[in-house]
């Protein structure tokens, strides 16, 4: 995600890691690094300084001074540092009215149409709430036909005024039509500029007080860095922001946006865009974020994607066919296939900390979809283990998987060993131990 600053980060933890103790010159140098690295991706200056200066007092205290491992302690002190930076704590949505209005603003090109249908089927899933989207973009071409055709995948409805010129005039007939019809939250897709300018503010500002909203929430490209910053304080200064949702943290974002949005507009970030999916935006959590940024993993959406997939009921039984050895290929496709349902593999073991530095990293993609693919070629008996898996039906599955006889060979041996580890584990009572 923040490929270059990430990896800046790793040099430092690797040359602070043969120190044996934290002075006052290793870290004057460390910090230094923090400095550029953290400018060199965009940070706003006045962030970086007080960062720094944050990093510097803390790094220089007494319980860092005494620690066994002075590089572990100082990248304590970045993650902590950073994380007072862009929140500590997730904040939540104000959904407390009835209905509750959502108005979404920013410049155009920042993703503020795909946003709107991203944050509607977010909160009809994750709050179950009856959701109506308002198409509020009179100036761009196409934008209400591409909020319809996003939000029809999530089946929530958008209302539109077609030949309506004033966005204020729909808004208020959208508004009417929720309380008529008990729609539990009002979202609001507003115009954006390719620059700001007074027409609209001033658009912004009518909307504001015909709908009175109990989020007005900012939606900023990271791409753009510093300048999303900026941007955002100027409608601040003008709307009064309750908060920001960052975009495309999947491409090559500079992290200036992530790191200095906060501290600057002093609201917090609620969400951020993961991908270009419907489904790709999540809560921001900023130890998650300090964690990426750090190339530490992100532990906490994994865990999210996992509890999604993997419900308590099946992990029962699938613990029970471990315990008995009745572990089946049928079984290990449909976990695979949850595990697929969790995103793709390589960003799935990027959230895993060290699992990137792997070397089989780049293959496993890969490795994931022959092993799937050769049991998917295989029969239900076959699948079930109810026949013996003699050469010809492994040639079959070779050439019904696209795949070689030493890929089906190497598969099926590895699975019996994981079966014979598994059984051994149970006679033993140690495999309560991988379900709590």
């Amino acid at each position: 995600m923040f490929g270059s600053l990430t990896e800046k980060f790793r040099n430092l933890w690797t040359h602070l890691a043969g120190q044996k103790k934290l002075t006052e010159d290793n870290i004057s140098d460390a910090v230094r690094q923090v400095r550029l690295a953290l400018l060199d991706a965009d940070v706003n200056y006045t962030v970086v300084s007080d960062f720094i200066k944050r990093v510097k007092e803390k790094a220089l205290g007494d319980a860092v001074i005494k620690a066994v491992s002075p590089g572990e302690q100082f990248i304590k002190v970045v993650h902590d540092e950073l994380m007072t930076l862009m929140g500590t704590n997730e904040a939540l949505l104000e959904l407390n009215s009835s209905p509750s209005v959502i108005m979404l603003c920013g410049l155009q090109g920042s993703g503020k149409t795909t946003t709107a249908a991203k944050l509607a089927h977010f909160v009809k899933k994750d709050r179950n709430k009856k959701i109506l989207v308002v198409a509020c973009d009179l100036q761009r071409p196409a934008a209400i036909e591409q909020l319809q055709r996003l939000c029809e995948m999530v089946q929530v409805p958008v209302f539109t005024l077609p030949g309506e010129t004033d966005p204020v005039h729909v808004a208020e007939k959208a508004l009417q039509k929720a309380k008529t019809e008990a729609f539990d939250v009002v979202i609001v897709d507003t115009a954006g500029r390719l620059h700001l300018d007074a027409d609209l503010m001033q658009q912004l500002v009518r909307l504001k007080k015909a709908v009175s909203p109990q989020e007005v929430l900012f939606v900023a490209n990271s791409t753009t860095g510093q300048d999303a910053v900026t941007t955002a304080a100027q409608f601040d200064a003008q709307v009064e922001l309750t908060g920001t949702i960052l975009t495309m943290l999947d491409g090559s974002a500079r992290a200036g946006a992530a790191i200095s949005i906060r501290e600057v507009t002093k609201k917090p970030l609620k969400f951020e865009g993961i991908g270009e999916k419907i489904g790709d935006l999540q809560i921001f959590n900023p130890s998650s974020m300090a964690d990426r940024i750090l190339g530490m993993g992100d532990v906490v959406n994994l865990v999210r994607r996992a509890k999604e997939q993997f419900d308590e009921q099946s992990e029962k039984k699938l613990e029970e066919k471990l315990r008995k050895a009745s572990f089946t290929f049928d079984d290990y496709l449909q976990q695979m296939k949850k595990i697929k349902r969790m995103g793709p593999l390589k960003g799935l073991l990027q959230m895993i900390p060290g699992a990137s530095d792997l070397p089989n990293f780049e293959k496993s993609e890969e490795e994931f979809k022959k092993t799937e693919a050769i049991i998917s070629s295989m029969t239900p008996e076959e699948r079930l283990e109810k026949v013996e898996l003699i050469p010809s039906r492994r040639w079959r599955m070779s050439k019904g998987s696209g795949t070689t006889i030493d890929d089906v060979n190497r598969l099926i041996k590895g699975f019996k060993k994981m079966k014979e580890m598994l059984k051994g584990l149970s006679k033993q009572g140690a495999l309560g131990g991988f379900f709590g």
